[in-house]
């Protein structure tokens, strides 16, 4: 339990922060392709060895992701075709081949060829604590480069066109973090599987994309939350009989996603629905002190008490409105009549003004 909880924390840590440079990138479907062509090299890398060896089926799982990526560039590049159109093109086809290559091994007279399929929807069970070191240190690795290459990687993510102007090797940047986002989908099909990898590597940049403008706020609460995921969902799946370790992580990624699309200050709907209604209301507010300045600017006393009822067809108007106008201490309410402050008459005018200013 230990040991597989740690798993899918580093797991989650890794998806996280190379998840958000694929979110920031728009390459969300770059995940999917990726994990897809994984798996044709799976399938090879057993027909070739024989083994079930998870290293080294996951070595082929790499040589077929890579090359499904860098085919992925070739199309964009070579022909007219949009990247959409190229990710869903290398996933369907590498998908294919690979589902068609486990169908052949299946039937196979060998007693070592079940239990590829595995792969397919992951299973964290069969994590050792030498995959638990290896991810460890791959997971060193990547903070490694991340650090070194930081500026490159941010300033190629924001305006590739002005990191040309200063010198730097766009393309080789570019391979760079794409390798390593194939490495990072690699190391997660034994745990999460073909299917769902590409959840692991976009949620947790999704969720922490709500709550910060930074690039590296974001990374680091990309982290965060791929790593809690990781070890929420494998408590969770180990608390209840027949609850498969990858589906349960990918869902709980999911509810950090929706727990920020809604919370979030900046971002969230809750918030952005809070501000609409406050927005609203103080432009309800402000509709009616205008038509009240309106009404005082015609009279030297700007105090004059006024009849409420003048009101009655302007709409905006409510009693409602009058109390908050009264508790900001623009105007003065008593019994049916009301009056301007010096305060409200000079905070009206210069709403006035701005009208007249965005008019012209």
């Amino acid at each position: 339990m230990r040991t597989i909880s740690l798993g899918t924390a580093i797991l989650g840590a890794i998806c996280g922060m190379l998840g958000s440079f694929a979110v920031l990138r728009k390459q969300s479907l770059l995940g999917d392709a990726i994990s897809h062509a994984a798996l044709p090299g799976i399938a090879i890398s057993f027909l070739i060895t024989g083994t079930k060896e998870t290293n080294v089926l996951l070595v082929g799982a790499l040589i077929s992701g890579l090359i499904g990526t860098f085919w992925i560039r070739g199309i964009v590049k070579k022909t007219h075709l949009k990247s959409d159109t190229a990710l869903g093109l290398i996933l369907s086809v590498f998908f294919g081949f690979g589902m068609l290559l486990l169908t052949y091994i299946q039937k196979q007279p060998n007693a070592n060829q079940s239990g590829l399929d595995k792969f397919l929807f992951g299973q964290a069970a069969t994590l050792l604590a030498r995959d638990v070191w290896f991810m460890g240190i791959v997971a060193l690795i990547c903070l490694f480069v991340l650090l070194l290459f930081w500026k490159e990687f941010k300033i190629l993510l924001f305006d590739a066109d002005y990191a040309k102007t200063l010198g730097f090797n766009t393309k080789r940047i570019d391979i760079l973090i794409t390798s390593f986002i194939v490495l990072a989908i690699v190391l997660g099909l034994q745990t999460v599987g073909v299917v769902l990898m590409s959840a692991m590597l976009l949620a947790p940049a999704a969720a922490a994309r709500q709550w910060t403008n930074s690039l590296g706020v974001m990374v680091l609460l990309a982290a965060i939350f791929g790593a809690l995921s990781g070890v929420l969902g494998t408590g969770i799946s180990a608390s209840q009989n027949n609850l498969s370790t990858g589906p349960v992580i990918v869902l709980i990624a999911a509810v950090f996603v929706i727990f920020s699309f809604i919370f979030s200050p900046s971002r969230g709907l809750l918030f952005r629905q809070i501000r609409f209604i406050q927005n609203r209301n103080n432009l309800i507010l402000n509709k009616t002190l205008a038509f009240m300045f309106d009404i005082a600017k015609n009279h030297e006393n700007i105090s004059h008490p006024h009849t409420v009822k003048i009101l009655n067809n302007f709409q905006g108007f409510t009693r409602k409105s009058l109390r908050k106008l009264e508790r900001k201490e623009y105007i003065n309410v008593n019994g049916k009549m009301w009056s301007m402050t010096e305060k409200g008459y000079h905070f009206a005018a210069n709403l006035y003004n701005q009208q007249l200013e965005e008019n012209d």
